[in-house]
């Protein structure tokens, strides 16, 4: 309420700001045919008394001072005011351009009023955010055009060896199970970026069902189990029995996800724990592991669309997961949060009251 009332404010006072220029324009307008008529009397163009013209055409000269006056006042002094907007426009087109660097900037009396101030630090935060995106846009389509061709030549060149023939059965056992988990992981991709897209075009939540929470979780623990088997790490399950009403195929992304995040960058021999918490508030699922923290930059970002905490690009990712995870989580009226350190990372989900369905029997 007191946002909007400051916002109020400074949106009066931006009329008030147009209303003094049309008062000033106006009343300079006025001065200018009162002074035009005075002269006119002076040099006895007119006369007052019994001699004086008639009042038509009185009132024509009136109107040609006023036509000429208001004519000299809107060319000389009308390019002021609409500089400003001159201003915005020109960026405007700048931005839509592609010149995501574009930003307003005014003189220090007109940037001293809060309504231009705001306006420009609006549009300032606007094209940031844009610069920012497409930044994250055109890193992800090179990361994302290299985790998609290596499978693809790696695919390729087995298949190529496998066409020769004359490979003890071994190898060709070795070279189809590597042929086998590219394909899955090029599927993987592909599927993650289709469920980006649908679940960024989805902005009402729908297909809400009833569901066991904890049965949801072990299934997804089992669906990744030859991940966090091959890296021998330890997983500790800590949660009875829950319900939640929820869509199920959305939460799974949110669980598959977060579980695949911390597979993905706990180091071999490692923990990943998985926990529920339910109170009177709602219900909250927690996600950690063991291993290197996220710095606190990238906490900031880290649920951003591309964005990949691991600059270096190490490990393998396209940088949608934890987008997808927000997004979903916002659907349903919920927050995800992290916290990392002490050599441990935490992704918290927290669900509203509504959420939660009836207990376990």
């Amino acid at each position: 309420m007191k946002h909007s009332l400051e916002e109020r404010k400074q949106r009066l006072s931006l009329t008030l700001v147009f209303a003094g220029l049309v008062f000033a324009f106006l009343f300079v307008a006025m001065l200018l045919i009162v002074v035009a008529i005075l002269i006119l009397i002076r040099v006895g163009a007119l006369r007052t008394g019994e001699s004086s013209m008639h009042p038509e055409g009185l009132v024509v000269i009136i109107a040609l001072i006023s036509v000429v006056a208001g004519t000299v006042l809107a060319a000389t002094a009308g390019r002021y005011p609409l500089r400003p907007i001159n201003g915005i426009i020109n960026a405007m087109n700048r931005l839509a351009a592609g010149d995501f660097r574009t930003r307003l900037s005014y003189p220090r009396r007109i940037g001293r009023l809060p309504v231009v101030r705001e306006f420009a630090d609006s549009f300032n935060t606007m094209a940031s955010e844009l610069e920012n995106t497409e930044m994250l846009r055109k890193d992800f389509i090179d990361n994302f055009s290299h985790e998609f061709k290596t499978p693809i030549v790696s695919i390729a060149g087995f298949a190529k060896l496998l066409k020769k023939g004359n490979l003890p059965p071994e190898e060709q056992k070795e070279y189809l199970d590597i042929i086998e988990n590219e394909s899955l992981r090029l599927s993987a991709m592909a599927t993650n970026v289709l469920n980006m897209t649908r679940v960024e075009n989805q902005t009402i939540l729908t297909d809400v069902t009833e569901y066991n929470l904890s049965e949801q979780l072990r299934n997804c623990v089992l669906l990744l189990e030859s991940k966090w088997s091959r890296k021998h790490l330890e997983l500790n399950l800590d949660f009875d029995e829950h319900r939640i009403c929820a869509n199920e195929e959305l939460m799974k992304q949110v669980w598959v996800n977060l579980l695949d995040n911390a597979v993905k960058f706990t180091p071999e021999g490692g923990s990943v724990g998985l926990a529920i918490d339910e109170d009177s508030e709602g219900i909250s699922v927690s996600v950690s592991n063991a291993g290197s923290e996220i710095p606190e930059e990238s906490r900031k970002r880290i649920f951003q669309k591309f964005y990949q905490a691991d600059e270096s690009h190490a490990t393998e990712g396209s940088g949608i997961g934890l987008a997808i995870v927000h997004k979903v989580v916002t659907l349903h009226g919920g927050k995800v949060e992290v916290c990392s350190r002490n050599g441990r990372t935490v992704f918290t989900v927290q669900l509203p009251r509504l959420m939660i369905g009836e207990a376990v029997v």
